[in-house]
């Protein structure tokens, strides 16, 4: 079924979870027409454990969907059974549709439509429903980069970690972390609980090793059961945030932190800062080759920071035995966790959420939606 008539848009934003769904609620208050598109329904499909730093769910205004929250990580290795690290913030896991669902409320009269996203020549963008047009477009669709000029690069070849995780009814106290090679070499094995569920799952940092074997080896070891598979592929290099006349943010631009795979709270950052120059652009503040200018300037910005944790990463896989059980132990002091934490909380600082956007114009009651 084509679009409907009319389907032009000011703003066009492609792909409809964390980076994609913070931009619109950016531009709320700009009277502009904001059109979300996205193959899937507004929360619809999870591809995360889906946990932040409690301050940035607070700051968004998106606390009603926490689940539950954290003070400490517990960290297992071989040698070392339980390690507590003490964290100088703390952690939440939410409801992924929850979640996406309150986002998109505050994002005023952006109107949404399912469609899948297939190229772009030019301010056209190509889908399964008709042709879109923008002068402003924002790819946010995850790792595939979908409007990027060129071939993309695929796995097992390009710079991407891969993960799986179930999702079995029950109950934890932790958030636990095993770094242990009897799961995985490069990465590390995971369970995040959120109130009635868990959510367990290994990630490798290489895309050529295999996770559903070591993810059921966990599952296993912890006595749960191997509910409700998800997984994904999640970049670890950052790209460039604009290509070819195009923004790009969350995993499209690499927006993962390397390391630990935390993606959505950066998705959040980074949709802001693009949101805000967006924003000058539609209001007419500055025009669409600054607004690309500085975006890809604050991206490029972060660059040093992205590859010093990529370093970290690349050196793990020679970190197991006395020299990770060495490090295990050195977290659990509350100065040392404290300070690691903190300097990583600040690359994408949860204060940067503040203020938000100026209320919406109209009532977001009229805003269209997929039928």
């Amino acid at each position: 079924m084509p679009f409907p008539t009319g389907a032009d848009a000011d703003v066009l934003i492609c792909g409809a979870s964390f980076a994609g769904l913070t931009v619109a609620r950016e531009l709320r208050s700009t009277g502009a027409r904001v059109l979300v598109l996205d193959r899937y329904e507004i929360g619809e499909r999870q591809t995360s454990a889906c946990a932040a730093p409690t301050e940035w769910l607070r700051n968004l205004g998106l606390a009603a969907s926490i689940r539950q929250t954290f003070d400490s990580l517990l960290v297992h290795t071989p040698a070392v059974e339980r390690a507590r690290w003490p964290l100088p913030f703390s952690f939440s896991t939410f409801d992924y549709r929850q979640l996406c669902e309150e986002l998109f409320e505050q994002a005023g009269e952006a109107e949404f439509e399912t469609a899948k996203v297939i190229d772009r020549t030019g301010s056209q963008v190509r889908t399964d429903r008709g042709t879109v047009t923008a002068p402003l477009i924002v790819d946010a669709l995850g790792w595939r980069r979908v409007l990027g000029p060129g071939d993309n690069f695929q796995p097992p070849d390009g710079p991407l970690s891969r993960g799986l995780e179930v999702h079995p009814a029950g109950l934890g106290e932790d958030l636990e972390l095993w770094i242990d090679p009897r799961y995985v070499d490069a990465g590390y094995g995971w369970s995040f609980p959120a109130r009635d569920e868990l959510r367990i799952g290994v990630g490798s940092f290489d895309p050529r090793d295999p996770v559903k074997q070591p993810t059921l080896r966990l599952v296993e070891d912890v006595d749960a059961s191997p509910d409700g598979y998800q997984g994904n592929w999640i970049p670890h290099r950052i790209r460039p945030a604009t290509e070819d006349g195009v923004f790009f943010a969350g995993d499209s631009a690499g927006h993962c932190l390397p390391l630990t795979a935390e993606g959505i709270r950066t998705a959040f950052y980074f949709g802001i800062a693009l949101g805000r120059e967006l924003r000058a652009a539609v209001e007419g503040r500055q025009d669409r080759a600054a607004a690309l200018t500085r975006y890809g300037d604050f991206s490029a910005s972060h660059r040093w920071k992205y590859e010093s944790i990529y370093l970290a990463q690349q050196s793990i896989r020679h970190l197991h035995g006395r020299p990770l059980d060495a490090l295990t132990r050195i977290f659990t002091r509350r100065r040392i966790s404290d300070w690691a934490f903190r300097h990583y909380l600040e690359i994408a600082p949860p204060q940067f959420a503040v203020p938000a956007p100026p209320a919406a114009l109209r009532s977001p009651a009229l805003r269209a939606s997929t039928a």
